[in-house]
């Protein structure tokens, strides 16, 4: 057999698998999905989200009370939970911050945001400035432990016994997306 017949089909098995991880790699993704996982880019209208980090908080831990100032006590069976974001405008225009947050368990439970009077939490009205972020920089928020902008639920048990929790975000635009946190 001659050396150019042996490499041909080496060359044609590469060429496949090449072609494969393409399709595998695009299913079920695109640039405008409204769906994401914690720590990926959601893009809704003008600005990107991006969940950095979420986690039960604990209102006797001195960095976690931090989160929670102006927060009432959790009932019993209640806990609180903390959603952290950096939110990009990308554009020239200033954009509005989302008009809702809420969590969604696997049973379709739906939690509402708390008030929240932290430095370190994600405003619940106002604008991102054109070419800014929430947490502005140099911010309490950006220059924290977890380097986000906080928002505040507040969770009965079952909750995560109900997994997964899905975050749905509505801009004031009406455009939804929804992010899955990693609980």
């Amino acid at each position: 057999m001659s050396p150019h017949r042996r490499v041909l089909p080496l060359i044609l098995a590469c060429l496949t698998l090449v072609a494969l991880a393409v399709t595998l790699s695009a299913c079920g993704w695109s640039n405008d999905s409204k769906e994401a996982v914690e720590g990926e880019s959601l893009q809704l209208g003008e600005l990107k989200y991006i969940v950095t980090f979420s986690r039960y908080l604990n209102p006797n831990d001195t960095e976690d009370a931090a989160y929670l100032e102006g927060a009432q006590p959790a009932g019993k069976g209640e806990s609180y939970f903390g959603i952290f974001f950096e939110i990009q405008n990308e554009s020239d225009e200033p954009q509005k911050l989302p008009s809702q947050l809420t969590i969604e368990d696997a049973d379709g439970n739906e939690y509402g945001r708390i008030a929240n009077e932290s430095i370190f939490g994600l405003p619940d009205t106002g604008e991102v400035e054109p070419e800014e972020q929430i947490p502005v920089l140099d911010s309490p928020a950006q220059q924290g432990p977890i380097e986000g902008a906080v928002a505040v639920f507040l969770l009965p048990e079952e909750a995560s016994e109900n997994r997964p929790l899905t975050l749905l975000i509505a801009t004031p635009e009406g455009e939804r997306g929804e992010v899955t946190l990693d609980l």
